[in-house]
């Protein structure tokens, strides 16, 4: 399995790598509403799919076409934890090393949003202090590396899912003695 594993995670993971960079830099004319949600979606989606042919090459090449749902899900978790270990080792040296102020706007928005949402005073700034706090966790690499993992993380284990679910096959049953006997 941990060839299967290794080869499909890694090959998901550049692909995941990839797409977030090319993304990023079409982040100015996507913008950070919902097509740019859209978008990430998409990518790790794509990206995950290869979860599914992982499992099936597993199952095909190694177990002769037999795999339980456990063993499944095994092999397309591992897949899923390579793949989202790249996406979160790329968004960090990407983060840190080349766009550091990237979430300054996000933050910003978020602010904006609540300060003109028409709430009390009070309530609003309690909100913008929460922001700033969450602002200042996320420069912390390892809250950085917490958050950016659970992003993908749900993607990956759905796709898992459907995948062992769908990739399931049981060893086909041989008669038995006694029903050989039966039917002569």
């Amino acid at each position: 399995m941990k060839k299967t594993v290794l080869t499909f995670g890694l090959i998901a993971g550049a692909m995941i790598s990839v797409l977030m960079d090319s993304s990023l830099l079409l982040a100015d004319k996507i913008g950070s509403g919902h097509n740019s949600m859209i978008l990430g979606y998409t990518m790790m989606v794509a990206s995950f799919l290869l979860v599914y042919f992982g499992i099936r090459s597993y199952r095909d090449n190694n177990l002769g076409g037999k795999i339980s749902f456990g063993r499944a899900f095994t092999c397309g978790i591992l897949i899923t934890l390579i793949t989202i270990v790249c996406y979160v080792a790329t968004w960090e040296v990407l983060y840190f090393s080349f766009m550091p102020h990237f979430m300054d706007g996000y933050f910003a928005a978020q602010i904006h949003k609540i300060q003109s949402s028409g709430l009390d005073p009070a309530t609003t700034a309690a909100k913008v202090a929460e922001i700033q706090h969450s602002q200042q966790l996320y420069q912390n690499p390892f809250v950085n590396m917490a958050y950016t993992f659970m992003e993908p993380l749900p993607v990956g284990l759905i796709i898992t899912l459907i995948s062992a679910a769908v990739l399931r096959r049981k060893a086909p049953v041989e008669p038995t003695a006694a029903s050989a006997v039966v039917t002569t």
